[in-house]
């Protein structure tokens, strides 16, 4: 499903000094595994996720989708590939304050096109898949951080992405909550998507078909 190969990016410091972050990192996710990628806090773990769902580009390297080269698109055209393949869970949870919990997670179906009235009933599924149905009519202000994420990780899904990208996701939640997250990610694993989950937290390499730790800008089995 992902394959990356040859990645590299660097910042630029404020003396014009370029920081690099990835240097040539290669990775592979198929269908129905879940990859982990751990390390201390700014190795780098959030840019690699950023630049594997094209949010950011690599200074060099080239990223594919099912065969797909999606790293040479123009930015609209990456932006089409995102709303096809790719579904992202967020450490902030990143829910639109004006918006009920459903209509955040009815919200990805705009990225696609799809039908509204479906969308919705496939929502309505996945938050009491995730145990929130009762707060489909609540905003994000009236959810605790655990309900948040839930609703968050539902958004995500709502589409069936191929590839599910995982970036902290239970960096702001307890254990129990952390848990749900995690098991969800391991069922959308077993369902067929390929994930990957960066985390510094233990629990995300329970289950999972490979384990790389990002270190140097190099990623090590």
């Amino acid at each position: 499903m992902l394959r990356a190969s040859g990645l590299v990016k660097s910042y630029r410091a404020p003396s014009g000094e370029p920081i690099p972050v990835l240097r040539g990192v290669d990775l592979t996710v198929k269908d129905g595994e879940l990859v982990a990628v751990v390390g201390h806090s700014g190795s780098g773990k959030s840019t690699l996720l950023s630049v594997l769902g094209l949010l950011e580009d690599a200074d060099a390297g080239e990223i594919t989708y099912e065969n797909v080269c999606v790293s040479v698109r123009s930015r609209s055209a990456k932006s089409r590939a995102r709303g096809r393949w790719v579904g992202f869970v967020f450490q902030s949870f990143l829910l639109l304050p004006s918006l009920t919990a459903l209509e955040n997670v009815v919200l990805a179906a705009r990225y696609t096109g799809r039908d509204r009235t479906e969308a919705r009933r496939r929502a309505q599924v996945l938050l009491d898949e995730l145990g929130v149905l009762e707060r489909k009519d609540h905003y994000p202000q009236e959810l605790s951080g655990g309900e948040q994420q839930r609703i968050a990780f539902c958004r995500a899904v709502l589409n069936d992405p191929p590839l599910l990208l995982a970036d902290e996701p239970t960096g702001n939640l307890d254990d129990a909550n952390g848990a749900v997250i995690f098991d969800a990610l391991r069922r959308r694993a077993r369902a067929g998507a390929a994930v990957v989950v960066v985390s510094h937290r233990p629990e995300a390499a329970m289950g999972a078909t490979a384990v790389y730790r990002l270190r140097g800008g190099v990623l090590e089995a």
